[in-house]
């Protein structure tokens, strides 16, 4: 690959890493430690992840069991639960606090299935624009530097190719993520 176009290939990878950490805050029925990954607590003044201050397992396909290595973190965490979005009520019995993941309806399925769509096309924006970018640097390019035409336009061709990679990527994801939301 042409070395002007790295960064490009670069930056819609970083827009792929994304999107994939932000399906894997997306719960389809089942419990996944990652719904914890954007949760603060307060440890000693520090907003702190679940992670570092507690164990999290996964010990039944719809439970999320949290076991903070200090008791005094049991209400913290609570709380954090508490007030994110996850709709979940913690049930804690002053060592550990588990998670348990309800059913998700036909409605609430769906529902997330439209997210998870939408967070698909923010993906593709944002490699539409990199690319939007990318061009426009080229045409830049093709007024200051000895540079040929044809040589530009083999790298707007590469470019699209590129584009065209991962907006397939996004693709795959959404149609994988919708499928596991879907599935009951």
């Amino acid at each position: 690959m042409d070395e002007r176009l790295a960064i490009y290939d670069e930056k819609m990878q970083k827009s792929i890493n994304n999107l994939n950490e932000e399906f894997g805050g997306i719960r389809a029925g089942r419990a996944n430690p990652h719904v914890l990954d954007k949760l603060r607590v307060d440890y000693y003044g520090t907003p702190t992840p679940i992670q570092q201050v507690a164990n999290v397992s996964v010990p039944e396909p719809r439970m999320i069991q949290i076991q903070p290595w200090e008791a005094s973190m049991v209400k913290e965490i609570e709380k954090a639960i508490l007030t994110s979005d996850l709709g979940i009520n913690p049930t804690n019995d002053g060592k550990l606090i588990r998670l348990v993941f309800p059913e998700l309806t036909e409605e609430r399925r769906k529902e997330l299935a439209k997210d998870v769509k939408k967070k698909g096309e923010n993906a593709k924006v944002a490699i539409r624009n990199i690319r939007r970018d990318g061009n426009d640097a080229l045409k830049k390019l093709a007024k200051s530097d000895d540079i040929s035409e044809d040589e530009i336009k083999d790298l707007e061709d590469a470019m699209q190719k590129l584009t065209d990679k991962y907006i397939a990527v996004v693709d795959k994801a959404i149609e994988e993520k919708s499928k596991e939301i879907l599935t009951v």
